[in-house]
């Protein structure tokens, strides 16, 4: 299982705000199947198999342009292991048992 964070920025479209083209991926994820999605304040991060996230976020940073941006800046994490499946929250309980 693979885990990807991965923040889409439409540029040239005018506004300074962007939550429109971002409801607008949201919805495309909510249609997407054999992946999990997580959105926070800087960006979404999607669970599912390498291949699919990485075709996935190919489709998310086309989305922008669809609606008119002129420029979009996508940055991508991501994160695959081999030994074990693991959700975001997987990792955050691993540091909270450490304090």
């Amino acid at each position: 299982m693979a885990m990807m964070e991965i923040s889409v920025i439409p540029l040239g479209t005018g506004k300074t705000s962007v939550s429109a083209y971002v409801a607008d991926i949201f919805k495309y994820l909510q249609k997407q199947k054999g992946v999990h999605y997580e959105l926070n304040g800087m960006g979404t991060i999607v669970t599912g198999k390498a291949g699919t996230l990485l075709k996935l976020a190919a489709a998310m940073h086309q989305l922008p342009f669809t609606k008119g941006a002129k420029r979009v800046y996508t940055i991508i994490k991501l994160d695959e292991r081999k030994d074990k499946d693991q959700r975001p929250i997987d990792k955050v309980d691993a540091v909270l048992r450490k304090l």
